[in-house]
């Protein structure tokens, strides 16, 4: 990722699915046979509104200038029971990582993790039935049709939330940028003055040859971030999907133990549930300390989070941190628990209509006022 304007992570976008073409209530008629009895087809499907998952995508830039997206209207149905056109869906590509919410009600409605995954955003109307499935001993020539059901329409939001293992907390210029550009290929960009990071950074990490993770750098926090100060109360979604967090403290903080508590504090106040994810300190830029300095920034932090005291710049301790972040994600996955059931978040596929669906719809949906005389 390279700073600039290019990085966008929230987008709000007007959805319309299509709606179901209606049956057709056509009554055959020929020469040799005046009263041949009805053969109305049924209308096609609407289009549906459908989010990929892409893992060429970074961003929702693409999203960015086109904030109304609609599907096709299914067409209705024709003599000869032909069968109205189905309506073309509307697929739209993210980023791993983006999360979809209505937003009216901010209801979650599910998230993309996957490359090729689908997620229905809104779902297309059926089709209605002809007048040739009413047809019967008693109503041999039944003069009507369903209607097609209504499209679903809405604002909603897609909100990219970076996926990494870990992902770094600390203040401007305490050493993220650089870190990360000393064990990834990642170059984010890096200076002496506060928040030149201004977009989220990834960096996939090398442990052993055979092992790595992904490392993500956000801008720094500041404190009030939680509160619209600085960029971090923008960028702090992107680390509520790390399962674990790099504190980065530098040495030459004033105190220590207090930037630790405000950045916990900070990233208490947007989401609590960020205080229930593991935690690593790191204490950078040790070259510019003694050991009788870093040995004191030690024990003002806590005990039971490890620390491991490095240095960007000339590596030591950089190995070290590696491998306990390592070892950290490794126990965080056998911890995890098996998933065996479907998560309940994720939208169903667009079934054709079954049999069963239609005979229900045929006995509850004709009313009166929702029949098309020919």
């Amino acid at each position: 990722m390279s700073d600039g304007g290019n990085f966008i992570d929230y987008v709000k976008i007007y959805v319309r699915s299509g709606r179901g073409g209606a049956g057709s209530a056509h009554l055959k008629r020929e020469k040799y046979r005046p009263k041949a009895g009805p053969d109305g087809g049924d209308g096609g499907h609407g289009g549906s509104v459908i989010v990929r998952g892409n893992k060429q995508f970074w961003t929702l830039l693409h999203l960015k200038y086109q904030k109304h997206i609609f599907a096709e209207d299914g067409v209705s149905g024709m003599r000869d029971t032909w069968h109205g056109k189905d309506g073309k869906d509307v697929i739209i590509e993210v980023p791993l990582g983006t999360v979809a919410r209505d937003a009216e009600t901010e209801e979650f409605l599910f998230e993309i993790t996957e490359d090729g995954e689908q997620q229905v955003l809104a779902k297309g109307g059926r089709g209605g039935l002809g007048n040739v499935h009413f047809k019967s001993s008693t109503n041999q020539t039944p003069r009507y049709a369903q209607p097609g059901e209504d499209c679903e329409e809405g604002w909603k939001i897609l909100e990219l939330k970076v996926l990494a293992d870990i992902g770094l907390v600390g203040f401007p210029n305490a050493g993220k940028s650089t870190l990360l550009s000393s064990i990834s290929a990642a170059r984010p960009k890096i200076a002496d003055y506060p928040f030149t990071t201004l977009v989220p950074h990834l960096g996939i990490v090398d442990v052993d040859g055979k092992h790595s993770f992904v490392m993500a750098d956000i801008p720094g926090i500041i404190e009030g971030a939680s509160e619209g100060k600085g960029l971090g109360l923008r960028f702090l979604r992107h680390i509520e999907r790390n399962p674990l967090l790099l504190f980065m403290i530098p040495a030459d903080s004033n105190d220590a133990a207090n930037d630790y508590d405000v950045l916990l504090n900070e990233l208490g106040k947007y989401n609590p549930e960020l205080l229930d994810k593991k935690r690593i300190i790191a204490i950078t830029k040790c070259d510019l300390a003694d050991s009788e300095i870093i040995d004191d920034i030690k024990a003002k932090l806590p005990a039971d989070v490890p620390c491991y005291p490095i240095s960007s710049y000339t590596k030591d301790g950089v190995k070290q941190l590696v491998y306990g972040i390592w070892d950290v994600l490794e126990k965080e996955q056998e911890e995890e628990p098996v998933k065996t059931e479907t998560q309940n978040f994720f939208a169903e596929e667009i079934p054709d209509t079954p049999q069963e669906d239609e005979d229900e719809l045929s006995r509850n949906s004709v009313k009166s006022d929702d029949l098309l005389d020919f």
